[in-house]
């Protein structure tokens, strides 16, 4: 089955998710900060598992 990428609201709690994504940057310098983008960018991505969802997600992160 190919997986696509879902871009229509679909978070349970989209505040609170927010919420707890400023909290986990709190108390870190900007390069922490970016750090840690990067690596829950990679633990998302490997969640994910599908390159052909992924490149779907690059595309629209950039807005094309």
């Amino acid at each position: 089955m190919q997986q696509q990428l879902i871009t229509a609201p679909n978070l349970e709690a989209p505040d609170d998710f927010y919420e707890a994504l400023i909290e986990a940057h709190q108390g870190l310098s900007t390069e922490e900060s970016h750090a840690f983008n990067a690596r829950l960018v990679l633990v998302l991505a490997n969640h994910i598992g599908s390159l052909a969802v992924l490149r779907e997600a690059f595309e629209a992160a950039r807005g094309s």
